[in-house]
């Protein structure tokens, strides 16, 4: 039996795609991690990847004129991997609803919040500036919304009194660690 072939995007420091590549690895999560595609050309998880030694390039979104332009050359790679699934992990980019269509339940993506609760870019500072009691973290399938997609699993965290944006930012990624390999595993099984 053929291991699912899994295409991880990322921009920043590449710790969930980290984790992701070391369960792969040791057998917990049935999928080979063929290619890491960053956008960002300084970005701390191409290291990782080559740490890891998973193949990686940049496409550089800085380099494209148009968005359009930019999810085509992105598309080009990963169908030339024969990718099963492409896991969002720490991809800062908005993907187009021309790109999303293209690959229907395949595209994954690891939110740090409770959705539908706060969406976007910076929902764990967000919440904690709501004073909300509880956050969380949900991996869901990327739709063409923005973090609105099919959930596949999430999991709370609650925000204790007096904590500081720290340390929720840090159970809150910890969680992570703990949930994306468990929705991915869930996918897999269900594929």
């Amino acid at each position: 039996m053929s291991l699912n072939k899994i295409v991880l995007l990322v921009s920043g420091g590449g710790t969930n795609m980290e984790n992701l590549i070391k369960r792969m690895r040791s057998g917990e999560i049935p999928a080979d991690p063929v290619l890491v595609i960053s956008n960002r050309p300084e970005a701390g998880a191409l290291d990782r990847a080559a740490l890891l030694r998973v193949p990686a390039c940049i496409i550089d979104h800085k380099q494209f004129k148009a968005r359009d332009d930019f999810d085509l050359e992105l598309s080009k790679v990963i169908d030339s991997t024969g990718a099963d699934y492409i896991c969002l992990a720490g991809f800062m980019r908005l993907l187009t609803p021309e790109f999303v269509n293209r690959y229907p339940k395949k595209l994954i993506n690891i939110h740090p919040s409770y959705l539908p609760q706060f969406p976007g870019a910076h929902s764990i500072r967000d919440a904690y500036i709501a004073k909300a009691k509880e956050t969380g973290v949900t991996v869901h399938y990327v739709d063409t919304g923005v973090d609105s997609g099919p959930i596949i699993l999430q999991k709370k965290v609650p925000i204790y009194i007096g904590e500081t944006l720290e340390a929720v930012e840090e159970r809150v990624h910890h969680m992570e660690y703990e949930i994306y390999p468990e929705a991915l595993q869930l996918v897999l099984k269900n594929s």
